[in-house]
């Protein structure tokens, strides 16, 4: 199939595009890398009246550091993120997850900003997004805002975008050098979207013990699910094999309706949930241990 009709834009500043976007009379999308929207317009799943393409938007492809924190434009692809030599040291979160992202072909083309704002509850970006305290720069018609992760990604495909605006930058806190962490999923195939996946990343205490902790699951539910209360049951516990299948049965237990569908049913997904926090705990609490020299 084809595109339903539609117009198509293409301005060169983000004050334009803002405008193009705020118009309350048409049904307005805006168009990034494409990765994911091209076979949404093509199955006519999507059917906006206006397109409007940022790829000709200068200032929103960059990589920089703020402090302790990462600064990525929205127009960033994962290819770059990929490739950062700044990513791998100081968020390699982030970038495990990118090599995660579909292959080669979808991750030069693919967009940061664009992930987000797709908000699929499988993919991989809003669960590190949330995973590591992000916050999502957005501009609009009343100038810019910053959303904090756990608060952006609303339900399925949905964000806490108010009309007319679009994502501009993500902030993403820079890993702490003794901080552990892991990035698993499973997937039918290897480029394919998770059926479950999870991040986790783990401080220790003086002792040993569990520290600062977060676990974020994604394919379980229309958005990444904070395993808070799996993180209190961890918080000053020394790490071990009990400990961990106890969190697992934390982790299935807060997963209210998970997702079935032809790839796998709610309950396997419940199960696999608790089985890939476990291996990501292990993960992570080896390397806060390694990068203290133990």
């Amino acid at each position: 199939m084809k595109p339903a009709p539609l117009d198509y834009a293409a301005p060169t500043s983000l004050a334009e595009a803002v405008t193009l976007l705020a118009d309350p009379d048409r049904d307005v999308m805006v168009i990034a890398g494409g990765q994911s929207l091209m076979p949404m317009l093509n199955m006519r799943l999507a059917r906006p009246e206006l397109l409007v393409d940022l790829g000709r938007v200068p200032g929103l492809d960059y990589i920089r550091e703020d402090g302790d924190w990462l600064a990525i434009g929205a127009m960033t692809t994962k290819r770059a993120v990929e490739e950062s030599a700044v990513v791998r040291d100081r968020q390699p979160l982030l970038h495990a997850a990118t090599c995660h992202v579909g292959h080669p072909q979808i991750r030069n083309r693919g967009t940061v900003g664009g992930s987000l704002a797709q908000a699929d509850p499988a993919a991989e970006y809003p669960a590190v997004a949330v995973a590591t305290g992000a916050e999502v720069r957005v501009a609009g018609p009343d100038g810019e805002r910053t959303i904090p992760a756990a608060e952006f990604f609303v339900t399925y495909l949905t964000t806490a975008l108010a009309p007319g605006e679009v994502v501009v930058e993500l902030r993403i806190p820079a890993l702490g050098s003794d901080t552990g962490w892991a990035f698993v999923e499973l997937a039918r195939r290897h480029g394919d979207f998770a059926i479950v996946g999870a991040a986790v990343t783990v401080d220790l205490d003086a002792g040993g013990a569990y520290g600062d902790v977060r676990i974020v699951l994604f394919g379980v539910g229309p958005t990444p699910l904070w395993a808070e209360a799996a993180e209190s049951a961890l918080r000053g516990r020394p790490p071990g094999a009990d400990l961990h299948a106890e969190a697992a049965e934390t982790v299935r237990a807060a997963i209210e309706d998970p997702l079935g569908d032809v790839h796998a049913t709610a309950e396997y997904r419940r199960h696999l949930a608790g089985v890939l926090v476990g291996r990501a705990l292990t993960e992570a609490v080896t390397r806060a241990r390694a990068a203290r020299g133990e």
